[in-house]
């Protein structure tokens, strides 16, 4: 089922007298259940795409539609709301809050999306989805003392915890060594399947691609390749 679709995007930086198109109508879809890699050369328009279709930036022109819903003619408040509450967020760099423990970490983010789930509802869930990236015997930890590949297995659960609809992942695997991207891979793509969630995810890393059902290559703010 088509979840995401971006429609005739473009996306145009003007400074001074001289425009720079760096999207030019780009076309996509995604589905739940499915890990979408984006992959091209750097200033192809990649992480611009993925800033766009999770409202972190506006397009110039096109449709951004989310659930049937336009979100390019949402107020700022309204895309707000819908990243904090459907789309999880992960980075090149875990980014947790040094002074939170693991569990922590995921209360926060439970506040933060409006889940309204009472104290004792809360705890479930995070022992739940800290057993799924199999983080539960680290919950009381302090980033400090977690590897990299675990600093990234929490930030995924703290993506996950609110139930998005949409995993944004932007160079999920880049500041890990090969066995860790793998297993950082391995968890993404579990959870995609078994959550039913729709994964994009931008990547550099030829590796990774073997975790996804489609890969898009883009060039020079197009695609120009879409592989199944």
């Amino acid at each position: 089922m088509t979840i995401f679709t971006i429609d005739d995007v473009q996306k145009t930086f003007t400074n001074g007298e001289i425009k720079e198109e760096i999207l030019k109508g780009v076309n996509l879809t995604l589905k739940e259940g499915e890990v979408t890699a984006l992959i091209g050369a750097s200033g192809s328009g990649k992480s611009t795409l993925l800033t766009i279709a999770a409202g972190l930036q506006p397009a110039s022109n096109g449709k951004v539609v989310f659930d049937g819903e336009n979100i390019a003619n949402l107020r700022s408040e309204e895309v707000r709301k819908i990243r904090a509450t459907k789309f999880g967020f992960v980075f090149q760099f875990a980014h947790l809050v040094p002074f939170l423990t693991v569990e922590e970490q995921l209360a926060l983010m439970l506040e933060v999306s409006e889940t309204g789930l009472p104290k004792h509802e809360q705890k479930k869930e995070i022992d739940a989805i800290l057993k799924v990236v199999e983080m539960d015997h680290r919950k009381k930890a302090y980033p400090s003392s977690l590897s990299g590949g675990e600093q990234q297995r929490v930030a995924i659960a703290r993506a996950i915890i609110h139930k998005p609809k949409i995993l944004f992942a932007d160079e999920p695997t880049a500041s890990l060594d090969s066995k860790r991207s793998k297993d950082v891979m391995m968890l993404i793509r579990t959870i995609t399947t078994t959550l039913n969630i729709t994964t994009l995810m931008v990547t550099h890393d030829e590796e990774m691609l073997t975790f996804a059902d489609r890969i898009i290559k883009m060039s020079d703010g197009q695609i120009i390749q879409n592989a199944v």
